[in-house]
């Protein structure tokens, strides 16, 4: 998950205490001013575009655009984290509506979203009123966040994986490495945090781990999603070692959803 300033930031403008800003994303969701950016997505071997993680963007007229960690650790602290989850989605699921029909869309879950009871049936609600077949979309779920009540969760994510959703961890291995989730919760992609790419060129240890967790998910049935990906050599490396897709500079920065959807038309390569 990208990010733009850090919640920090918010914290150094004088003008804007963490309460102000608070109040503010209430009043800015409530006004519909939360927006999104779409990170494009390419297949490794192809190098087609297959797709795009949609992100959220605030752009606070005191401190500035905040991404989508810092705008979520804000929401939290609001108790708005399910409502601008809910806008996110809303928002991405409009824009990729229009999409040509091979194109896949990733959205973030939380926890707090997982643990509700009508999570499942919302979002099947979410997607029919789109016309967004189940099928085009990945649901991700960071492995920085811990899950409270890990069972449940995995059975939601079952529930969501049966109507025909796909299930990705998101950062791997950018945080503790909870080898749990991928025991306990329905998985088809790792996604990988771009720590764990940024040396694979030069460092031969950083090389062997990216191995090993491609192994690993392997023997586990998953794809994996390379994030970060800046340089050339980084994608020829990704590409060589056996991930599936990546995102990051390299191609594309996060792009608002027109600038996608012109992407999408431009790339020769995509399929007709």
């Amino acid at each position: 998950m990208a990010t733009l300033p850090d919640f920090a930031d918010c914290r150094r403008d004088t003008r804007s205490r963490p309460d102000d800003i608070e109040a503010d994303l209430v009043a800015a969701l409530a006004r519909g001013e939360i927006g999104i950016v779409l990170q494009p997505q390419f297949d490794l071997v192809s190098d087609e575009l297959v797709g795009a993680e949609a992100l959220a963007r605030w752009k606070h007229p005191r401190v500035g655009t905040i991404g989508a960690d810092a705008l979520f650790t804000v929401a939290e602290r609001a108790g708005q984290a399910a409502q601008l989850s809910r806008h996110i989605a809303v928002s991405a699921l409009a824009a990729a509506r229009v999409w040509p029909k091979h194109l896949r869309l990733s959205l973030n879950v939380t926890p707090a979203e997982l643990a509700e009871p009508g999570c499942v049936m919302d979002l099947l609600g979410l997607l029919a009123e789109a016309e967004f077949a189940a099928d085009r979309l990945t649901l991700e779920i960071t492995e920085q966040v811990l899950i409270d009540d890990l069972d449940g969760s995995a059975g939601t994510l079952a529930a969501l994986k049966r109507a025909g959703m796909s299930i990705a961890l998101d950062d791997f291995g950018a945080g503790f490495c909870n080898f749990r989730y991928l025991k306990v919760l329905p998985l088809d992609t790792l996604k990988l945090d771009r720590s764990m790419i940024v040396g694979i060129e030069h460092d031969d240890r950083d090389l062997a781990v990216l191995r090993a967790i491609v192994a690993l998910a392997r023997a586990l049935d998953m794809s994996v999603v390379a994030e970060g990906i800046e340089t050339e050599g980084q994608r020829l490396v990704a590409s060589r070692e056996g991930c599936a897709t990546y995102q990051g500079f390299l191609r594309a920065v996060p792009l608002s959803p027109a600038a996608f959807l012109a992407l999408a038309g431009e790339d020769t390569r995509l399929p007709a």
